[in-house]
């Protein structure tokens, strides 16, 4: 990712905009990230989620009594599915 700072923006907004459509930029302050600069198209394709989408997550990434509860409720889904003999 390209970096400017905020006194590159003051003087070169039209290289800076033209950069930051093509790909993020990032706008430092005192040698700080303060902003990302993207296209409205960039920023729509990170906050629009379609309906098909699927969220992934790890149960080792959960707090333990999540998992716990998630693993619980698997074992009795299966134990209904399962025909019992």
């Amino acid at each position: 990712m390209r970096t400017f700072s905020t006194s590159d923006l003051s003087r070169r907004s039209g290289d800076i905009i033209a950069s930051a459509l093509q790909s993020p930029v990032s706008i430092s302050q005192r040698g700080k990230p303060r902003l990302i600069m993207l296209s409205v198209e960039q920023y729509e394709a990170l906050t629009t989620r379609s309906a098909d989408e699927r969220l992934v997550g790890a149960t080792a990434d959960m707090p333990a009594d999540l998992a716990q509860d998630i693993g619980s409720a698997i074992d009795g889904y299966l134990l209904d599915i399962t025909p019992q003999s």
